[in-house]
């Protein structure tokens, strides 16, 4: 994997740059044709918030007459403030639930629409492809699921947090500086006393939290990459159980296993090393906060200058400003998860961002009626050649077998012709027909039978008879009743039969030209014989090129070309 690529927000971050990226991932959904939905909840949660702090201030002054109350003994208002606290609680229960609900679903709804421009972006330029075999970036399945999750939830709880406590601050401000009144040290006046307290302690906490914790923003990425590559290998056991089981490597993939726990282990424990210190402080600094205005208040209220209820306002205010400039200090763990997830989203971005716009050495076109290939070299990402210089010519029709050395870029041919091959230089023009590539391994969605024969269309498109006869072609009687049921295909089916169906796609597909890497490989010679006779037969004019060992497969072939040296060669066919 490319570190460099990985941490390239970090580094963006030291450039200045951080914060102008991560706008770029926040602004599109705001601009989108979701815009009117997403600003109309924005502004309501955002407004029921606000109203949240009115309804703090409110309880504020309720507070201070209550304890005067409580001081005076009076019964009268006792009784009447707790009726009038029964108001207060039912409108701050009824703000409080529906802040939540809308906040959550602003959240999904955002969620939902970057996870399509995610899954489109995903799928589109082969990013899928590039970015798994060319090491730009680990776990993309994480990334979108979990890490779009995260960033929208976290986005929406930071922001609207900073906002209502920055409102919250400016409003139990001028409460605070309005009762604390004044004090002397030192011959000097300060006014307002308590509001400078308050910022003092809240200023000193906020330096002192990110001293302690500023480690935990690469610890919880790399947690996070670590936890998605032991999911990912747990699945990949599950895939691929069958051959694991049949040569007992349950002791190599244990091994492996606990090797990856023992990163997601190492970084979790140092996370816990630097969160029980981070705890310590936070926890202190949260305890003093509760003491420290009675404190700071108590030679007025002793020298009875102020009530209690008045005190008791003062502390409560003092802690709301306290509170409020202290949000770094409650967010700090919050914003550290926040900036991994970020990180790894733009990086994600920045990945994808490369991949279609770089630039391909091998020049690729769809045009005419016959394939083209003009001076083509292709490499390895190491560097060395598997292919110099290549020439090939096949025509509208034509049949070719395509053979060499185990190694010597047969199925790397056809990936290039695919599009899916970056390293190397020279041109390939494809022609402009409807056409199909048959891998060595094909793809079986997980679903009905008729959805995987008509992959990668839409089941609906043919009639139900057409599938039963393409099963019948392809010696798969068996499955035609299975059509309408919806399974893991690829783990019911033997290799075998996985490739029968693939011809059985192709027959359904009708393609004028088909790409075959070989597709018969795990079939023995009767029934590849008989599926390359049905294709010739069902679908006349069929151009065939096709990657093949087999000396049996030649008589279904025009020609026979060799990759040798590193050079095309034709071949007699005898």
């Amino acid at each position: 994997m490319n570190q460099n690529a990985e941490y390239s927000a970090v580094n963006d971050a030291v450039r200045g740059q951080f914060l102008r990226r991560v706008w770029g991932l926040i602004t599109p959904y705001w601009r989108s044709e979701e815009k009117g939905k997403a600003w109309l909840l924005l502004l309501v949660v955002l407004g029921l918030s606000l109203f949240s702090v009115a309804v703090s201030v409110w309880f504020n002054s309720w507070n201070r007459d209550f304890y005067n109350a409580l001081e005076h003994k009076d019964y009268d208002a006792f009784t009447h403030l707790l009726m009038y606290f029964s108001v207060i609680a039912v409108v701050a229960i009824v703000t409080g639930v529906f802040t939540s609900y809308l906040q959550q679903m602003l959240t999904i709804r955002w969620r939902r629409w970057l996870t399509e421009t995610y899954f489109a972006q995903w799928l589109s330029h082969k990013n899928y492809y590039h970015l798994e075999y060319g090491g730009y970036t680990d776990n993309p399945d994480q990334r979108i699921s979990e890490d779009l999750n995260a960033f929208t939830s976290s986005t929406l709880n930071l922001g609207l947090g900073f906002i209502s406590n920055l409102v919250s601050l400016v409003s139990f401000s001028v409460i605070l500086w309005g009762v604390s009144g004044s004090i002397e040290v030192w011959g000097i006046t300060i006014p307002g006393y308590m509001f400078w307290a308050a910022l003092v302690y809240a200023v000193v906490g906020s330096w002192l939290t990110h001293l302690i914790g500023r480690k935990l923003i690469g610890l919880s990425n790399r947690q996070q990459r670590f936890e998605a590559d032991l999911r990912f290998s747990l699945v990949r056991v599950r895939e691929n159980a069958e051959s694991i089981a049949l040569i007992n490597g349950e002791r190599n993939e244990h091994q492996q296993l606990s090797e990856r726990f023992g990163r997601v282990w190492s970084n979790f424990w140092s996370i816990m090393q630097l969160k029980k210190r981070l705890n310590f402080f936070t926890s202190g600094y949260s305890q003093i906060a509760i003491i420290f205005p009675f404190v700071v208040a108590a030679p007025r209220y002793f020298s009875g200058k102020i009530e209690l209820g008045v005190l008791m306002q003062v502390a409560q205010a003092f802690g709301s400003v306290q509170g409020s400039l202290s949000w770094f200090v409650d967010a700090y763990t919050l914003l550290a998860s926040w900036r991994a997830t970020c990180d790894r989203l733009l990086s994600f971005g920045q990945a994808m961002h490369d991949n279609e716009n770089r630039t391909m050495g091998i020049g690729l076109q769809h045009q005419g009626g016959d394939l083209q290939v003009k001076d083509l070299s292709l490499d390895l990402a190491d560097g060395r050649h598997l292919l110099q210089g290549a020439d090939l010519s096949v025509a509208e029709g034509e049949r070719l077998m395509l053979s060499g050395r185990s190694g010597s870029g047969k199925s790397t041919l056809l990936r290039a012709m695919g599009n899916l091959w970056p390293n190397g230089h020279g041109n390939i023009r494809l022609p402009a027909e409807r056409y199909l590539f048959l891998p060595q391994k094909p793809y079986l969605p997980i679903g009905t039978l008729k959805a995987v024969l008509s992959y990668p269309q839409d089941d609906s498109v043919y009639p139900a008879e057409r599938y039963a006869q393409v099963l019948e072609t392809c010696r798969l009687p068996h499955l035609v009743a299975r059509l309408d049921e919806a399974n893991h295909w690829q783990r019911m089916l033997s290799p075998g039969e996985q490739q029968r169906l693939a011809f059985a796609r192709a027959l359904l597909f009708a393609p004028q030209w088909l790409y075959m890497d070989e597709a018969t490989s795990a079939m023995d010679e009767e029934d590849e014989a008989t599926l390359y006779q049905a294709l010739i037969d069902q679908l006349p004019g069929l151009s065939i090129v096709s990657v093949g060992h087999r000396s049996s497969l030649k008589r279904f072939h025009g020609r026979h070309v060799r990759i040798e040296g590193g050079r095309l060669q034709e071949q007699p066919l005898a």
